[in-house]
């Protein structure tokens, strides 16, 4: 079935496409001037910062909600399980006509670090265009995306048939600690029958997309021990192998000969319908001349809907300090992706007794688990997503597709279970050029704006697609 955008239950008459598409180009240049506002705003939420900024930001994202017609504008920050306060985050409510559906729109303030200056051509908190696209840190990720919420919310005016929440965290990008603690205080205030999540990305320039999938996420510690104290590499080397290459040769049992993950009980969900191309991966991951690529099967299904497991870290003597001696231990940081539908700690459970069970030489064997983070995995055909590729291909003149992101949004969990009835919906500002996280972070100005129509056409068209769908 599809829905027609533009159904709503409000008193007014719903809008045309064209109109809000003309509503939107016309507010375009102040919502601008508002992103690069934002941008210079360096509200990294990574403790080693100053923090201040990142509640300079939090009042500019207020100031901004308040003025788009939400009577009810909160700052707010809950302390976390380990007793540490978190960072603010925004909450503005409007009310909607009697028996509205109730729609959450999510985005985050906070940005990553900038990293090192020299690899920007520009400064990372000067908003600077080129070529039609906005650079600067944070211009996509996510600030981009509350942009999209505020001109949705202002293209449509006092018309908006839904009862609205905004939700603008300030601690995405280091992993959201307290945003658990965050849901429990707040329930009330962020309960919805719709939950938009503006932090993915578009197929490619041109080209939308709807995230159905992500993967999930664990991490643990392997050690290795061999011996109780380090010895003479000349005296004892040969029969006995040192700690470091005994980690190596477990970490090698990982992975099969293709490059496929070896460990039994991690799932896969079923392969993407459109695929990633290999020019394009070798690309936008910088890989080297030569370097081939692992793994049997589709890339898309590689990085969407397949386990991946990844080294991030290993202790060991430096080679600034290395003398010849073998060392007794070593220990590394194992990454573990988890299929859509999978559990994680039932992932991270198998990664242990894989570990435990190859350990190289009877080697001493011990895992650590660190954190969990659940995959998601959307319906492809619920009423609030066919609202959506309806909204979409009104606003781009083309149908969205559905893809997979290899990365976590772990939150994205946690609201499911606060909300298991809600509907969820992954959208996104971002296209393969961004380069969220990395220099030279920037958002196409042409593709925001095609995002911020259809937000506003799936505001306008929820309320007759849930009723439709009831």
């Amino acid at each position: 079935m599809t829905e027609t955008p533009g159904t709503s239950t409000g008193a007014g008459a719903p809008f045309a496409p064209d109109t809000l598409r003309s509503r939107v180009a016309n507010d375009f240049p102040a919502l601008r001037t508002e992103l690069e506002a934002l941008v210079r705003i360096p509200s990294v939420s990574s403790p080693a910062f100053d923090q201040t900024q990142v509640r300079r930001s939090a009042e500019a994202v207020a100031a901004l909600l308040g003025g788009a017609g939400l009577p009810e504008v909160r700052i707010l920050s809950v302390t976390g399980a380990d007793g540490r306060a978190g960072t603010p985050a925004v909450v503005a409510r409007r009310p909607g006509p009697d028996g509205a559906p109730r729609v959450l729109l999510y985005a985050h303030h906070d940005v990553q670090p900038p990293g090192a200056d020299e690899e920007w051509d520009t400064p990372a908190f000067t908003p600077v265009e080129r070529d039609g696209r906005l650079y600067g840190r944070g211009a996509a990720d996510d600030k981009a995306g509350l942009i999209a919420h505020l001109g949705a919310i202002r293209a449509l005016g006092p018309d908006l048939p839904v009862a609205l929440t905004v939700f603008v965290e300030g601690e995405e990008e280091i992993g959201s600690p307290t945003f658990k603690e965050f849901l429990l205080e707040y329930r009330e205030l962020l309960a919805a029958d719709v939950i938009v999540v503006a932090d993915s990305v578009n197929w490619r320039v041109g080209v939308p997309a709807l995230t159905t999938s992500l993967r999930g996420l664990a991490d643990c510690v392997v050690e290795v021990a061999v011996l109780d104290h380090a010895i003479h590499s000349g005296m004892f080397g040969g029969p006995v192998l040192d700690a470091l290459t005994v980690l190596a040769r477990l970490i090698a049992t990982l992975h099969d000969d293709a490059g496929d993950v070896a460990v039994a009980g991690l799932g896969r969900a079923a392969d993407p319908t459109v695929d990633y191309t290999e020019a394009d991966l070798r690309s936008d991951a910088g890989l080297l001349d030569g370097v081939r690529l692992a793994g049997s099967g589709s890339i898309a299904a590689a990085i969407w809907t397949r386990p991946a497991i990844a080294v991030i870290g290993v202790d060991g003597t430096s080679v600034a300090e290395a003398s010849n001696t073998l060392a007794p231990r070593a220990r590394a940081k194992l990454s573990v992706r988890v299929a859509p539908g999978g559990d994680a700690a039932e992932a991270l459970a198998a990664l242990t007794e894989h570990l435990e069970r190859h350990a190289p030489f009877g080697a001493h064997v011990t895992v650590t688990a660190g954190d969990t983070g659940e995959p998601f995995l959307a319906p492809a055909d619920s009423p609030a997503m066919r609202a959506a590729r309806a909204a979409f291909e009104a606003a781009w003149g083309v149908s969205p597709v559905d893809v997979g992101l290899g990365g976590s949004i772990p939150f994205i969990a946690d609201l499911i279970r606060e909300f298991p009835d809600a509907a969820i919906l992954v959208t996104g500002v971002e296209d393969p050029d961004s380069r969220a996280h990395g220099a030279n972070e920037s958002v196409h100005l042409g593709e925001l704006q095609k995002v911020i129509v259809a937000e506003a056409l799936l505001l306008q068209g929820l309320p007759g697609a849930l009723a439709a769908g009831a």
